[in-house]
């Protein structure tokens, strides 16, 4: 089998393209390279939260190794924290002088506010593997209703992933080592490029209202990509707050980031993410 994979380079390139690694050794130094490849490799998931335990990880690389192909995810660094506040050109200083003039306008409260991402695994061997549950408790921005606009921001850098309190409202029943949720936060960020992208960005220009609810029309900027988006909500206005919630379903694709995924799709991260949220802000003085 080797030997035709050797003499055929199409072959090869597709097997790297699909995530292996094709290695060609003796089988008197078989033993030794399975040794060794082994633990590189159940170190690796684990660390990335991709697999529970090790006897799991090692049934996954024998299956692979059978044929001595491995793939394995380069290590990664976790990004330092973003150096601005704010997004670059956020329209802060629309809101407060729309407050100096008396127009209704409301700040965003972190600290009752959260979005929520889940984030669910796939491929032949999902059972090898964890959902994760990633959560913002730093939302901010500005609300202002007369407008139907609305500019919000996250650092992503400032999210949080797998709270065990977050992964029982989403029934997940497991809950990942401290290690592994580490792994997967670090890989998170790298494929968010939350150093070269250090906020996501949610504007809303308009509400729409009928018969079946309301609707925010909205974009997101994420991963240096901005996408129009049409979110259903519920939102509650009041004389000294407002509160919007709802909840939609994106793709990682549309916005330029490659989910995980490794044994050429066999474990992976699937590219459908569930958001919901709910926004609570508080009037600003005059």
């Amino acid at each position: 089998m080797m030997d035709a994979i050797n003499k055929d380079p199409e072959l090869r390139k597709r097997m790297f393209e699909g995530g292996f690694d094709v290695t060609d050794i003796s089988l008197e130094v078989m033993p030794a390279f399975m040794n060794e490849r082994s633990r590189e490799y159940i170190n690796s998931a684990k660390t990335l939260g991709l697999v529970r335990g090790a006897m799991r990880a090692a049934f996954a690389v024998v299956a692979v190794a059978a044929f001595l192909l491995a793939a394995c995810a380069p290590p990664v660094s976790r990004p330092t924290e973003s150096g601005g506040q704010r997004p670059d050109g956020f329209p802060e200083a629309y809101y407060l002088e729309a407050a100096r003039r008396g127009q209704p306008v409301y700040e965003v409260d972190p600290a009752s506010s959260r979005i929520v991402i889940e984030v669910r695994r796939g491929g032949t061997l999902a059972q090898l593997g964890h959902d994760h549950v990633v959560v913002s408790h730093d939302v901010a921005g500005y609300v202002s209703p007369a407008e139907g606009r609305a500019d919000l921001y996250v650092r992503l850098d400032r999210l949080v992933v797998d709270e065990p309190g977050e992964r029982a409202e989403a029934h997940f029943e497991t809950q990942p080592p401290d290690d592994a949720i580490a792994g997967t936060r670090e890989n998170m960020l790298r494929k968010l490029d939350a150093a070269g992208h250090p906020f996501a960005v949610i504007s809303v220009r308009g509400v729409d209202r009928n018969a079946s609810g309301a609707w925010l029309d909205a974009t997101l900027a994420l991963n240096g990509t901005s996408r129009p988006l049409r979110i259903p909500a519920e939102i509650a206005l009041a004389p000294d707050g407002v509160s919007v919630a709802g909840q939609i379903a994106l793709t990682q694709t549309s916005f330029g980031i490659t989910p995980y995924s490794i044994l050429a799709g066999a474990l992976q991260v699937q590219d459908e993410v569930a958001i919901r949220f709910r926004i609570r802000a508080g009037r600003m003085p005059l």
